[in-house]
């Protein structure tokens, strides 16, 4: 007899809160927990909604200690961790650097099969409620979605494995599926979405489960794949039907499937846009601290009793007792517009002599600067700065005939020194200014679907495909709730002015990593070149300038073969039908 491990499936259902009435109050005493038989699962309503909970904790949050915007021109990882593989076109089939991490073919498919095994055992499953099996049945189909949009945003088309495998017999026939196509990829995932909508509620009960798969995770899942799928990336040039579609001329069409699927979700008048205050940058800030607010679709939530995020200290400033982590970049920094909507220009003299006055709101909740302020030292530093103001400079010193002084979030700072910023600059934005993460962690929530992503895909679909009025009220809807002026453009410029708002409204959200891919040229002028930082030399002297010189930090590459990753060889090895790449052969 087969026999299945719960103990993880146990777990999901601890943390996720998620374990109906209808399970038995003995059932743990039936049998040790490594002791199930696959069947027994089956047997048992509660046992079914652990199975599914592990659905959900398998979805990778961004708070991780290496972040993909480390893989784009938003950040760099100061500790590396093979990231300068994938930002220096060195991954190969064999070796994916930090992206392994990120792209997990194995772990998917292993999801996709726990997928795959539920709908086929469920209606077996003894429930009292039917509303019970319809529900779950909803998540699991957004799940095997979610689970095949994952390697398809990597790989493009992949074998699509639609059920359960014997363990003797079916060798041969699973060693020989080949790749379907991007396009029945899509169409598969797509399908999955619309049966999830079916399925499942708008909402539960009383309580914001934003935790849980609703029908609008399912339609902005949707609508994420079929933006992407009308991109550029996946229309233009494509060499192959396993990277792309080979009839370019349908990309409009394709764009207006996109704008319907993200209409839908705007029509529905569900979610809207989070504003609690007055302040653009508070606003922006609480987005990702608030619990269950109206913007948020679908999220993976933590609770500090069961450990939390430590997102917090991972990306801190080491001035902090904190790891330095993912640090944004220069590049990144210098993008962001003035709070009148006009570009920043070193070439003003008043712009470079005071970079960081007068930018767009969202910068002061996304990033820390030389000059912030933040929270209150720890004991070893309040003496040295007893307001809490970041220092990633080196300081003229107000003493007389004293040595310049290093900043205390520096890679010279007499708090710690081994992870202090390379760009002089730390990540704010996701961070709980009222947490001591050198001790705790935090409980803010990853975001996976947020209503200000559904309008932007709504924007992106009409703009390019021609309905520009549509588009524009959309994007200034985003804009104009970040406290930037409303905008009025066409063609190209307004395409660019687009790109921008798409960049910083969703930036560290694991979005920029694909959209310069799928709008192609860009990812090889913004992914290609030298990542900057900034280098401060101040003065503790009052009226004394600040310096502030661009300098480089790691050179940059990105060619064709780096917009989709290579098929895994130990998975060719395999399976000798799997076809891989045509940059990679």
């Amino acid at each position: 007899m087969k026999k299945i491990q719960l103990i993880r499936y146990i777990t999901a259902v601890a943390c996720l809160g998620m374990m109906l009435t209808s399970c038995k109050k003995d059932f743990l005493e039936k049998k040790p927990l490594t002791e199930f038989r696959e069947e027994d699962v089956w047997k048992d309503a509660g046992l079914v909604q652990a199975f599914v909970n592990d659905l959900y904790v398998q979805m990778r949050p961004g708070f991780n200690e290496v972040m993909l915007a480390s893989m784009s021109d938003e950040s760099r990882f100061i500790h590396d961790y093979n990231t300068s593989r994938v930002v220096q076109g060195n991954v190969t089939p064999d070796d994916f650097g930090a992206l392994g991490d990120f792209s997990r073919w194995e772990g998917h498919y292993k999801a996709i099969r726990n997928c795959n095994m539920f709908l086929e055992k469920v209606d077996s499953v003894p429930f009292t409620d039917e509303n019970q099996r319809t529900r779950m049945k909803g998540e699991v189909h957004f799940m095997r979605a979610w689970y095949y949009h994952m390697l398809v945003k990597y790989f493009g088309g992949v074998p699509l494995i639609t059920k359960t495998f014997k363990v003797k017999g079916d060798e041969a026939e699973i060693l020989q599926i080949k790749r379907a196509t991007y396009e029945q990829c899509v169409q598969f995932i797509v399908a999955e979405c619309e049966t999830a909508t079916r399925l499942l509620p708008r909402s539960y009960d009383a309580i914001a489960h934003k935790d849980r798969v609703t029908k609008g995770a399912a339609m902005a899942l949707k609508s994420r794949v079929l933006l992407y799928a009308a991109s550029d990336q996946f229309n233009l040039g494509v060499r192959s039907p396993l990277m792309g579609y080979m009839d370019a001329g349908g990309q409009q069409a394709r764009f207006i499937l996109a704008m319907q699927a993200a209409k839908a979700i705007i029509d529905s008048n569900y979610y809207q846009l989070y504003h609690p205050t007055d302040s653009a940058a508070e606003n922006y800030s609480r987005v990702f601290l608030d619990k269950d607010n109206a913007e948020l679709i679908f999220v993976k939530k933590y609770d500090k009793a069961l450990l939390g995020t430590s997102h917090d200290i991972y990306n801190g400033p080491n001035g902090y007792h904190n790891w330095g982590g993912n640090v944004p970049l220069e590049n990144f920094v210098e993008g962001y517009q003035m709070k009148d909507g006009t570009p920043f220009s070193r070439a003003n003299p008043e712009q470079a002599a005071h970079p960081y006055n007068n930018r767009d709101p969202r910068f002061y909740a996304t990033v820390l600067y030389d000059g912030a302020k933040w929270k209150q030292r720890p004991k070893d530093g309040i003496e040295a700065d007893p307001i809490g103001v970041i220092q990633t400079g080196k300081y003229e010193s107000a003493r007389p005939g004293q040595d310049s002084v290093w900043g205390l979030d520096t890679r010279n700072s007499p708090i710690e020194n081994w992870n202090g910023t390379f760009s002089g600059y730390y990540l704010r934005k996701f961070m709980d200014i009222n947490l001591d993460a050198q001790f705790f962690r935090g409980d803010q929530s990853w975001i996976f679907f947020r209503y200000a992503e559904v309008l932007l895909n709504y924007a992106e679909a009409c703009i390019w495909s021609g309905n520009e009025g549509e588009g524009i009220k959309a994007l200034n809807a985003v804009r104009t709730r970040a406290g930037m002026p409303a905008i009025q453009a066409s063609g190209a410029a307004l395409k660019a002015l687009y790109k921008y708002e798409r960049r910083y409204e969703l930036a560290f959200e694991e979005h920029r990593f694909f959209d310069a891919r799928r709008w192609k040229q860009d990812a090889y002028s913004a992914f290609s070149g030298d990542a900057q930082g900034i280098e401060v030399l101040g003065s503790q002297i009052k009226g004394h300038p600040f310096i502030y010189r661009v300098i480089s930090i790691q050179s940059r590459k990105c060619e064709e073969q780096d917009l989709l990753l290579p098929i895994p060889a130990s998975e060719i090895r395999k399976n000798a039908n799997l076809e891989q790449q045509v940059t990679y052969r």
